[in-house]
């Protein structure tokens, strides 16, 4: 009894102690500023029908700092970026409305934005505030920058 009581309450604490470094660790990351919550797929399909089911998106934080923004999982505990997306190489391909199971995998409110960035195609789901937001940062480079906004 003993024996199960402890391996129990062991449990328990690093349940605990696994949410505390979670929240914790989404503090750190918005501790600077700049972050909205944004899903992300690398590598999309080029028709958003080709896509399997809507599969293949990280819901995750991305932050502005600088000329980058940094996208980082929710679900992980690296306090390194899983992503980082230069704002000179992001081309803007067009925006759209989640289509059939994406409605489910992505927030209610979102839009999704298709990029190019170094090439690799990839899509940004994020809410409509955090949108005109992400679309202003992108215009506003620095004089002799090239940015392509669709």
């Amino acid at each position: 009894m003993v024996l199960a009581l402890t391996v129990c309450g062991s449990v328990i604490a690093l349940v605990v102690v696994g949410l505390f470094v979670f929240g914790l660790r989404r503090r750190l990351i918005q501790r600077s500023g700049g972050t909205f919550d944004c899903s992300l797929r690398w590598n999309a399909p080029e028709k958003p029908g080709d896509d399997e089911n809507g599969k293949g998106w990280g819901y995750g934080v991305a932050r502005y700092n600088g000329d980058r923004i940094e996208w980082y999982r929710v679900f992980s505990y690296s306090l390194r970026p899983r992503r980082v997306l230069e704002r000179a190489s992001i081309e803007v391909a067009g925006r759209r409305t989640p289509e059939g199971e994406e409605e489910l995998a992505l927030l209610s409110d979102a839009v999704i934005l298709a990029c190019l960035h170094r090439g690799t195609r990839l899509e940004l789901a994020m809410s409509e505030d955090a949108l005109t937001g992400f679309l202003a940062w992108l215009e506003a480079a620095p004089p002799g920058q090239r940015v392509n906004v669709a």
